[in-house]
């Protein structure tokens, strides 16, 4: 089982010295220590994850601060961006890291992140899909032609050139339909435990490879990562009491979260409709919900058999959600547990891939 450290939830509304430390210290950390990915997110217009508008940007400085690890976007929203320019900004990233960049794409969440691109909301999923395929042949070194001022097509190719001669695709995906869409294009497949869970995973997964092999792809060789909220600690009970309070105000903001854990629950109800009193109750059902078999909240020891879960699922790496707790000191020291899990499971998805469980 390989793991990876993935940031989604820096706050970024408030002006404060070295946002970035934490992002910073904990890639060195991983890059140190045999993690496999970073992953860096592009959010618009909400306070947590506001320090994370641009992967590129963050990707870049992480490139000159690592020098081993794959540093990934997760993810670049499609459509907001003309393929040009993401090729153009990742192949400085490329060169920066030598050839450590991959890109998983997404198709967008809300309509007001398209205030960057406002025509281009209701055709978004057929968008990230046709600036896939442009991105990739610009990677390649061909001629793409767009259109410029005026209506007519001009073919370009992009410079700088890259260092690796294919540029490596994820596609973050939560229904059935993207995961066989990523399977057709033999991609990997970023994926999550929100509004969801994973039995269902499982079942998009298994899906998924068997799509892999209808499309002439080895299913084997196609990775599946689950991003998972994360927080390691001595023992299961010193962990979870230093993340209680902040999970708790990280459910408070990202409401549409406990909406998704009540549809997924089965308990049919909509934070509209509840009252003050009713709504804490909710968040705590929410926090009882995740911190039990929807996160890595425990320690070394205690965790093992959720990743062995993963592992019988079809993952085959734990993309690490570490920012969503606001203290960077208490994260980086978590740190050095979770690589004593990723040091225990690293024979995990190579068994559960060879037995065919």
């Amino acid at each position: 089982m390989e793991f990876g450290l993935f940031y989604f939830d820096g706050e970024g509304a408030t002006r404060r010295p070295r946002q970035y430390r934490l992002l910073l210290d904990s890639a060195r950390f991983a890059d140190q220590h045999g993690f496999t990915a970073i992953w860096t997110p592009e959010r618009h217009f909400h306070a947590f994850g506001g320090l994370f508008p641009n992967p590129a940007v963050t990707s870049a400085a992480l490139a000159v601060a690592t020098e081993r690890i794959q540093i990934r976007a997760g993810s670049v929203v499609a459509p907001l961006h003309h393929p040009v320019r993401l090729a153009e900004d990742w192949a400085v990233v490329d060169n920066l890291s030598n050839g450590r960049v991959a890109m998983a794409f997404a198709s967008g969440w809300t309509m007001r992140e398209f205030l960057l691109s406002p025509d281009g909301y209701a055709a978004r999923r057929e968008t990230m899909w046709q600036t896939i395929d442009a991105v990739r042949r610009l990677w390649a070194g061909e001629e793409v032609e767009f259109r410029q001022p005026g209506g007519e097509l001009c073919a370009v190719r992009t410079l700088p050139r890259p260092v690796q001669r294919a540029l490596p695709i994820w596609i973050t995906a939560q229904s059935e339909a993207t995961f066989v869409q990523a399977a057709a294009i033999g991609a990997p497949v970023l994926t999550s435990l929100l509004n969801t869970t994973l039995e269902e995973v499982a079942r998009h997964i298994a899906r998924y490879r068997d799509a892999l092999a209808q499309h002439g792809f080895d299913p084997a060789s196609r990775k599946v990562a689950l991003m998972v909220h994360t927080f390691l600690g001595r023992d299961p009970q010193s962990a979870r009491s230093q993340v209680e309070a902040p999970f708790r105000d990280y459910l408070r903001t990202h409401y549409h979260l406990l909406n998704g854990l009540a549809e997924t629950l089965g308990l049919g109800v909509s934070l509209e409709n509840l009252s003050p009193a009713d709504f804490e109750t909710l968040l705590r059902f929410g926090l009882e919900g995740f911190l039990n078999g929807r996160a890595l909240i425990g320690s070394p020891h205690s965790l093992r058999p959720l990743v062995e879960s993963f592992a019988r699922a079809g993952v085959d790496e734990v993309a690490c959600l570490v920012d969503f707790h606001p203290d960077a000191d208490a994260v980086l020291q978590s740190l050095g547990f979770l690589r004593q899990l990723k040091d225990d499971c690293f024979d995990i998805a190579t068994r559960h891939r060879g037995s065919g469980a």
